[in-house]
């Protein structure tokens, strides 16, 4: 049985990769791990979620669709498009374990890079449940809660390949700072799990053939979307306080340019949740908010990277 050294020895035979092309590998994974996400909401926006109601087959005795009484053609295009756009992302998340692995990265980038076709596989299984399961509320939310774990180990991935291997790890900003950063992740991660239960609840079930009832989270609504906005304005707040301790210690411009980029996007995103709560939830604005929120993980991701970074030795001496 092939061993690691045959497949290093596999890869030897590949071209050498330079920075530039390992990064734009990274930047491909994050990308078609954030569009798989807004591609899922467009399935269920469109009542297509069960276009194919089995997995990993579309149809029983068929991978692929097939004419169906009950399914409209278009559900299952729908559906078929979406579980088709998985090998995209497949295939991004090899090249970037090719690209480093390659180049003989330090082992920290090739554990963020295998974690990408590892994590890919656990999101079809999850992906799979969800549909077995008759699109079970708290199955799509975890689903999309994964997505977003992937978006930030993806962004990780790209700013660890930007650090020198031989660099030492150095922290840019003082400790209190630093713990604010991971408090603005925590209030993220509170604002993504409210968000979901607020899909949960809302009217886009992602299936509405009348033969199938999609069973749903029984919980009000607009008691789930407060909670939701109150967690945003944490985590907005948090952003503002951290901004303003940053400035306060002179941070270096690219920490503070993340900055300025997530508050934008944070911002955004909760001009986006209103105007979606109060023109009933269209499916076109639900598409955009999945986008949002993974935009807004990749750039708390990369904020919460640049706060300690690899540097080069001679840059510490001069």
């Amino acid at each position: 049985m092939p061993d690691g050294r045959f497949f290093l020895r596999l890869v030897d035979l590949l071209p050498l990769p330079s920075l530039r092309v390992q990064r734009i590998a990274a930047a491909a994974v994050i990308l078609t791990q954030a569009g798989i996400a807004v591609t899922g909401s467009i399935v269920r926006v469109t009542s297509s979620g069960l276009g194919c109601p089995t997995w990993p087959q579309c149809f029983p005795g068929s991978f692929t669709p097939v004419p169906h009484a009950e399914v409209p053609g278009i559900h299952q295009a729908v559906e078929f498009g979406n579980r088709l756009i998985t090998f995209l992302v497949v295939i991004t998340a090899i090249l970037a374990v090719l690209a480093v692995t390659r180049a003989r990265r330090r082992r920290e980038v090739l554990v963020y890079a295998w974690l990408m076709p590892a994590s890919t596989v656990l999101q079809a299984v999850i992906g799979g449940i969800t549909v077995l399961t008759g699109l079970l509320w708290w199955t799509v939310a975890v689903h999309l809660l994964v997505s977003m774990v992937m978006v930030w180990l993806a962004t990780l991935l790209y700013v660890k390949i930007g650090e020198p291997d031989d660099g030492i790890p150095t922290a840019l900003v003082p400790k209190p700072l630093q713990v604010l950063t991971l408090l603005t992740a925590l209030a993220l991660s509170a604002t993504l799990v409210t968000g979901t239960t607020v899909t949960g609840a809302g009217p886009h079930a992602g299936d509405k053939s009348p033969q199938r009832i999609v069973p749903r989270l029984e919980v009000e609504i607009i008691t789930l979307v407060h909670a939701h906005s109150t967690f945003l304005f944490i985590y907005l707040s948090l952003l503002i306080g951290l901004g303003a301790g940053l400035l306060a210690v002179y941070a270096p411009r690219v920490i503070m340019r993340r900055l300025a980029v997530l508050v934008a996007l944070v911002i955004a995103q909760g001009l986006l949740g209103a105007v979606q709560f109060f023109t009933g939830v269209p499916a076109v604005l639900v598409a955009l908010h999945v986008a949002g929120a993974a935009a807004c993980t990749a750039a708390t991701a990369a904020l919460w990277a640049s706060m300690r970074q690899r540097t080069e030795p001679k840059t510490l001496e001069s």
